[in-house]
């Protein structure tokens, strides 16, 4: 193996995401784990957590394909007017162009992971927005299992 290609991963916990909410009156928040920054690459990977009846406007995206993946919770995800219920293990992919929103229509929050490749101008967008931190309910379900053990 070339030692001068062996790349150290980056590692991070819920407690090195920073967390925004893109507008004041918006009902969901996201947690930066990944952008191009710290990725090298022209990604942008994070948390969104939607509070009950929480949702994102419809929006699009001119190149990027955005994919989410339920960690927790019920919804539904819409993409050119076609709605689907969605729920934890779920996994959906937006093509470039698609108009699409996501919607928490459960009675707990819902959580999914989201990636977006290329990143598009998405995490400039986030950070544009206002800081908040994750509760003790948002760590709850993005902390290591581990780390939740007393020894």
């Amino acid at each position: 193996m070339d030692a001068a290609r062996c790349v150290i991963p980056v590692l991070k916990s819920p407690k090195d995401y920073q967390v925004y909410r893109i507008s004041p009156q918006d009902t969901n928040r996201l947690a930066i784990v990944f952008e191009p920054k710290t990725a090298h690459m022209s990604l942008t990977f994070c948390v969104e957590i939607f509070d009950v009846g929480g949702k994102t406007p419809p929006n699009r995206h001119q190149f990027a394909v955005e994919m989410f993946f339920i960690l927790k919770g019920e919804g539904q995800a819409t993409c050119d007017g076609k709605t689907v219920p969605i729920g934890a293990g779920d996994s959906i992919l937006v093509p470039p162009t698609g108009i699409h929103k996501i919607e928490n229509t459960g009675s707990t929050r819902l959580y999914a992971l989201c990636i977006m490749v290329p990143n598009e101008d998405f995490a400039e967008l986030i950070r544009s927005g206002t800081p908040v931190e994750l509760d003790e309910e948002d760590l709850a379900v993005l902390g290591r299992v581990d780390s939740l053990v007393p020894c």
